[in-house]
């Protein structure tokens, strides 16, 4: 029995042969995917113990190369990608502010952007802060600009002083949720803030080396913005240069709502357009050489000129994740031309997706790794399917429309389920623009674009920025048009966590396994529909500072701020799937308008108050009491005390029907992103997250 099922297990690895590289990313990715999921930092011993499980498992499979040789191999690559990850987090290691600091900052703008509030956004390194050693000092830090009127405009390399607001980055809004501090520790952030006073220009400020690539960028930007105008400036702006800054928020939201927000970034449509454009402009400009036509080979020379476009517009796009996936993406389809491969296939995609977990392994738990490659992966498996069959029977305008709807729709319906998962929304027309706009996109838009390029130092691009704009404002128009339509977007609640991995391993095994045995690919799919149908939304949630309170009514979640901390109550509300803004969930709760909020939910008592006077009126403690504040509360008894001190240690709090209470750090654990806590001390902030985790 047992040599059977050996060589059934044999067999099916055998069926599989040439089709194995493809499988690589997805195993790196599961240690990947571990590493950011396990509630500890691996020790040093852990981390060593998996560099022995890679050499290991690789020497077994390059001895038998088939068999047991290959779960080796599968091994040993989850080994890796888990080592990948541990060593990319300790190697961007930075220093990350410890408390909120107010008062002057000083440092050099490397970046200018929009935050969610659309304020203008400034990136600072070389950073000094006010009686702060250089050792504790973070590298980079973040600041919205709130002033009015700027006395300057921020320009990249500027050296700058501001009195500023600055605190670490936040925790999760809520257990499970969106981890920002994480993000911006890859990003080498160590504060992020705003100023509410002009920003002023420093000597030691100009030109820089290292951010002459960025200055010509944002230069291009206002050149851009400049000569087009209007909202479809903004946009030429981003789709050229990556620059969102100029963009306003209700085009982004017309652009969201419609499922056109993809074309703003310079992805794998904008890499592929542009270099697909240089390509077929070189080859058919050397066609019409007699001599070149004849005896040069024309198509590796379009390759090669369109590779180098292709990294030109890495370069001045400012070389994001997205960007440089994309060039990964292009340049492993050209290099294929080069070789005389074929250059779109599945080991294509493969290829690019392991350059890019190598890289940045973090990549892959954001939402821009996922839904490109879903895509990508989808529309090659798709359309290689349908290679090679006769379509000679459909008329050639017919099957240019047909490639063009088959493919919105196949890219929406592979992205559809991350996105829902990553922003709790589905654009309901989201195939109607985009079969409206990326033919436009494709046909007049991206050509403008590099004709605009080509003819720039020749002071005649305003004729290609013309033709430009005309495409845009038809891809705007359809943007509002069908944003504004009657339910153009549904709201879904947040899935567990264990629901995105299901549904890409299943997607996978579908598309990657070969023989009948890939519908056992179903199993994880509809495993993740079930967990997705029923996962469970907190009664009481509790934010970091103890200031905001979410309740959960039979209308929905209802916050106790109309206004103030919007962010934590939107996040709140978006993973509910909760439609309503913040002034609506908060006239859901006639409690709110009390001084002090009592609630009783899974047999706590809960007692909430804000304000500097807040904690007068809380009731002395008691067991089965809680005191929730954004004040000190100076109480002593067997109540749990939930107070600015004591959420340090536990960060945002969520309490379930059942009685169950989850912290954010103790969900989380202690990771080189998270707050140290100081549970070994036994003060009474420790004592209450010990309580709490428990």
């Amino acid at each position: 029995m047992r040599r059977l099922g050996a060589a059934r297990i044999k067999a099916a690895l055998e069926a599989q042969r040439g089709a194995l590289f493809c499988w690589v990313p997805v195993a790196m990715g599961l240690g990947i995917g571990a590493y950011f999921a396990i509630p500890f930092e691996p020790s040093g011993a852990m981390l060593t113990a998996a560099a022995l499980i890679v050499g290991a498992g690789a020497s077994i499979y390059w001895r038998t190369r088939e068999g047991w040789g290959v779960f080796a191999m599968a091994i040993a690559l989850i080994a890796l990608g888990l080592l990948l990850a541990a060593l990319r987090a300790h190697s961007v290691s930075a220093p990350v502010l410890s408390y909120r600091y107010y008062g002057p900052v000083e440092g050099r703008i490397i970046a200018i952007d929009r935050s969610v509030s659309d304020k203008v956004r400034i990136t600072l390194d070389r950073v000094m802060l006010a009686r702060m050693s250089p050792a504790r000092t973070p590298e980079k830090l973040r600041i919205s600009l709130h002033w009015p009127d700027p006395v300057i405009t921020p320009e990249p390399g500027m050296r700058v002083a501001v009195t500023a607001h600055l605190s670490p980055p936040q925790g999760p809004v809520e257990p499970g949720g969106f981890t920002f501090q994480r993000m911006a520790w890859f990003k080498g952030l160590g504060a992020v803030g705003y100023a509410r006073t002009p920003l002023l220009a420093m000597p030691g400020g100009g030109a820089h080396a290292d951010l002459w690539i960025y200055r010509k960028r944002m230069a291009l930007s206002h050149a851009v913005r400049d000569r087009m105008g209007g909202a479809e400036g903004g946009v030429a702006a981003a789709i050229v240069s990556g620059d969102r800054s100029g963009i306003h928020a209700d085009t982004l939201t017309n652009l969201r709502a419609s499922n056109l927000a993809h074309l703003l970034a310079i992805s794998g449509l904008h890499m592929g357009l542009l270099t697909g454009v240089v390509f077929t402009m070189l080859r058919f400009g050397l066609a019409l050489h007699v001599h070149a036509a004849n005896h040069w080979n024309t198509k590796k020379i379009a390759a090669v000129g369109a590779l180098i476009a292709g990294a030109g517009y890495l370069a001045l796009s400012g070389g994001s994740v997205a960007t440089e996936r994309a060039f990964i993406m292009v340049s492993v389809m050209f290099v294929a031309i080069l070789l005389n491969r074929r250059a779109l296939t599945l080991r294509a995609v493969a290829m690019a997706a392991v350059i890019v977990l190598v890289l940045t392994p973090e990549a892959l738990i954001g939402p821009g790794f996922q839904m490109s490659f879903a895509a990508t992966t989808a529309l090659v498996a798709v359309f290689g399917a349908l290679r090679g069959r006769s379509w000679h029977q459909i008329p050639k305008p017919l099957q240019k429309i047909g490639a063009v709807v088959l493919s919105s729709f196949v890219a929406g319906l592979a992205t559809a389920p991350f996105a829902a998962a990553h922003f709790n929304q589905i654009a309901h027309y989201g195939l109607l623009a985009n079969v409206l706009s990326v033919p436009m996109m494709g046909a007049v838009v991206m050509p403008a674009a590099v004709l605009s390029a080509i003819l720039w130092p020749l002071g005649l691009s305003g004729i290609g920025l013309w033709i430009m704009g005309l495409g845009l404002r038809w891809i705007l128009s359809i943007a509002e048009w069908v944003a504004g339509l009657e339910g153009a977007v549904g709201k879904i609640l947040t899935p567990m966590p264990s629901v995105i991995p299901l549904l890409a391993l299943g997607a996978l095994f579908v598309i990657l396994w070969r023989g009948a045995g890939r519908v056992l690919g179903l199993l994880p799919l509809l495993a993740a529909a079930l967990l997705w149908s029923v996962t469970e939304r907190p009664m009481f949630l509790i934010s970091d500072s103890g200031a905001l309170l979410g309740v959960m009514t039979a209308d929905g979640r209802s916050v106790s701020k109309a206004r103030g901390e919007s962010f934590v109550a939107g996040s709140w509300l978006e993973n509910d799937g909760d439609p309503a803004d913040q002034a609506t969930a908060y006239a859901r709760s006639p409690a709110w308008e009390e001084r002090l909020r009592q609630f009783e939910l899974a047999g706590h008592r809960i007692h909430h108050a804000t304000g500097k006077r807040a904690t007068e009126g809380l009731p002395e403690c008691a067991e089965g009491i809680w005191l929730v504040s954004n004040q000190p509360i100076a109480r002593d008894g067997d109540c749990r005390i939930l107070d600015p001190i004591a959420l340090r240690q536990t960060g945002s709090i969520a309490l379930y029907e059942d009685g169950r209470v989850v912290t954010a750090y103790g969900q989380s654990g202690e990771r080189l992103w998270t707050p140290k806590r100081k549970t070994a001390q036994k003060t009474r902030a420790a004592q209450t997250a010990s309580n709490l985790d428990q």
